[in-house]
């Protein structure tokens, strides 16, 4: 299970068992054997399996930090820079036009100062189509802005296109950088000074890639900041959902649909989307983090280019959030690629929804099929909540939010020691594991070792068949009502005592 480790509990005291068990020592990271009381917090560690999400960084810093967005033509290197200010490699860079899309938000430091870093896709004055789709949210991210820096490729020097956004930044009214990029020589660095004609100031030539002027960039940048920025306040504790899918599935049009506003660019091209896009949205009465991901085509290994790197930062935003919405296209058949997202968010231990969506596109014959594919695809997973939505029209999209706290409730869940013993004490008596090899391998105690998701710790006389281990998650699943979250059933199984 992936995420950010927890500090280890420490050990408890035994529980008594049906019969004395000194074998039962050195257990696994998952299988730790606690006395715990009911009324603890269920967020509290028992045993080094319970991983929790991490809240997002961009959520969680000090309340009015400054807005800084970095804005340029396509290709001038902007995510690059956005790179080299976190120290870390966050947004995807290719040496193609038009990988950022999107406005990407990161939290950044510098020199004990931090403020949110804004990334945009390529500003052109001369586009049409996804492309003027794209520029427009680089202008939002202008206006938004406490500072904005301005990317030129020093080695092309100013071009129309810096002219024009230089025009728009002036209306902004918002203090501006410019950044000549690219300058990874001194020659490049005394070519950068024709960048005065813009009139913008001094030019700071840097080198992305390179880090070369990066430290005096950042030192002016951190003095144009004011000190209340245009930063929403911070909160901690909303809830993170993730949006999974094939690309082209509707994601971003669902967000948009939740958001009530053009945040993220869609396009009927396929993989609009690259790089993770938080938003804080308000449903239900309560405020949720959606993180919009790109669609995942191909497994990690087959793809490349940013395609490659989208499917990592994919899966990154799986590991910090806690549920997931899987969206299929309910007006074409199921997909392997459907059913691997499917599996990587169980396998995860994230808590699931699957939305089918584009439902007003589906007929009657199309319902049969679909009913009947869905059946032998996700037979496997009958405890996640599925919803037909559809994001154009908004069709039960308010229907998201009691499948999703259902589903955190559920991951959420802890049995006490007592009613799971009680529980499984009266189902091995009535359904007792089968005879094999002339021994019946029966439960002795259990216990469970950890929440989010459930993860229950099996103390046997003997190993558990498979399909005898699935009829205990699904009584399980039925008795204690866990509906959309994976269950984790571990076995320790007693050591035979040694003759002397």
């Amino acid at each position: 299970m992936t995420g950010d480790s927890n500090d280890s509990a420490t050990p408890g005291r035994a529980l008594p068992t049906e019969e004395v068990v000194p074998e039962v020592e050195d257990l696994a990271p998952g299988d730790a054997f606690f006395d715990f009381d009911d009324d603890a917090d269920p967020d509290e560690l028992i045993g080094d399996t319970l991983v929790t999400p991490r809240i997002p960084e961009a959520l969680a810093g000090p309340a009015n930090r400054p807005v800084v967005a970095v804005v340029g033509r396509p290709n001038v290197g902007k995510s690059s820079l956005v790179n080299r200010i976190l120290r870390h490699r966050a947004a995807v860079v290719e040496d193609t036009p038009g990988v950022t899309r999107d406005r990407v938000s990161y939290d950044a430091e510098w020199a004990g100062r931090d403020f949110e870093l804004v990334d945009t896709g390529g500003w052109d004055t001369r586009v049409t189509g996804m492309a003027a789709a794209i520029a427009a949210q680089a202008e939002r991210a202008m206006n938004e802005a406490d500072v904005v820096v301005l990317v030129v490729d020093a080695t092309v020097g100013a071009t129309d296109t810096e002219d024009a956004v230089v025009k728009v930044l002036r209306r902004a009214g918002v203090p501006v950088l410019l950044v000549a990029n690219k300058c990874d020589d001194a020659r490049t660095e005394v070519e950068s000074s024709a960048l005065w004609s813009l009139g913008l100031g001094e030019p700071y030539p840097v080198s992305a890639l390179h880090g070369r002027g990066s430290g005096d960039f950042l030192d002016a940048l951190v003095a144009a900041m004011p000190d209340q920025g245009r930063g929403s306040a911070a909160t901690i504790g909303p809830r993170r959902v993730a949006l999974l899918g094939k690309p082209n599935v509707g994601k971003s049009s669902l967000l948009n649909r939740l958001v009530g506003s053009e945040r993220v660019v869609v396009d009927s091209v396929a993989g609009t989307t690259v790089d993770p896009v938080d938003e804080l949205v308000t449903l239900g009465g309560q405020e949720w983090v959606f993180i919009d991901t790109a669609g995942i085509r191909r497994r990690a290994k087959e793809a490349s280019g940013h395609e490659y790197y989208a499917t990592l930062r994919t899966r990154g935003a799986l590991a910090r959030a806690e549920v997931a919405i899987v969206l299929m296209d309910a007006s074409e058949p199921i997909t392997e690629q459907d059913v691997r997202l499917v599996s990587m968010v169980v396998e995860s231990g994230r808590a699931l929804v699957i939305a089918l969506n584009k439902w007003d596109l589906v007929d009657d014959e199309r319902r049969r099929y679909l009913e009947r594919e869905y059946d032998r695809e996700l037979g496997q997973i009958p405890w996640a909540q599925r919803i037909n939505v559809s994001a154009r029209t908004g069709r039960h999209t308010d229907r998201l939010v009691p499948a999703l706290e259902q589903a955190l409730g559920s991951w959420g869940r802890r049995v006490s020691t007592g009613k799971l013993n009680t529980f499984l004490r009266e189902l091995r008596d009535a359904h007792p594991h089968p005879i094999r090899g002339g021994r019946q391998p029966r439960i002795m105690f259990a216990t469970q070792a950890a929440v989010r998701p459930p993860t229950f710790v099996l103390f046997t006389t003997g190993f558990l068949e498979a399909g005898y281990r699935r009829f205990i998650e699904r009584r399980l699943r039925e008795e204690f009502d866990f509906v959309g979250t994976p269950i984790v059933v571990n076995l320790r199984i007693r050591e035979k005592r040694k003759r002397h």
